[in-house]
């Protein structure tokens, strides 16, 4: 029994935005790398920080707290951005959160975490898988798909990710 359980946990990377707790499932972090460079891309919305150089590729940085309609979170030594990857328009997709910093991976058992509420967070609830038990605190888990699925953020990254891509930056090649 206790060995059916286990398996039935599932693991988390905890982050933290603008003093609040999140999570995203770990199968879908393919690392955490030192906030660095990022270059701005124009007419690009508010809350896309630009992209970055990940071995030759290069990745959108989405600074979540400007998403989420917080202040864009202050670049410390803390801070860095969690790659992950997501799908975007039904095909894999790389791309980089901002987190003021990084707390811990953690299990939770299925019982651990509860319907996401429909009022109460500034996150808008399609983003939100549920809520999990820590202590005596909640932890609101992330449904990156959805967050990167919206057409604002979709549409504006795939242009923006081609003409750097490909080395066209005029104006005409970043517009969304």
């Amino acid at each position: 029994m206790a060995n059916h359980e286990m398996a039935n946990q599932q693991q988390y990377l905890t982050f933290f935005l603008a003093d609040e707790q999140y999570a995203v499932g770990v199968l879908r972090v393919k690392e955490i790398i030192e906030y660095g460079v990022v270059t701005r891309v124009p007419t690009t919305p508010p809350y896309i920080r630009g992209v970055i150089n990940l071995r030759g590729s290069v990745v959108p940085v989405v600074d979540l707290s400007v998403k989420f309609g917080m202040l864009e979170c202050p670049v410390s030594r803390r801070t860095c951005i969690i790659i992950l990857e997501t799908m975007l328009g039904g095909e894999r997709a790389t791309m980089g959160v901002v987190a003021d910093s990084v707390s811990q991976v953690i299990q939770f058992a299925p019982q651990d975490i509860e319907p996401a509420p429909a009022f109460g967070t500034r996150v808008r609830m399609e983003y939100v898988e549920g809520l999990a038990k820590m202590g005596s605190k909640f932890v609101l888990i992330l449904n990156m798909d959805a967050v990167f699925a919206a057409d604002e953020v979709a549409v504006p990254l795939g242009g923006a990710s081609t003409a750097l891509a490909s080395g066209d930056t005029s104006e005409g090649a970043t517009a969304a």
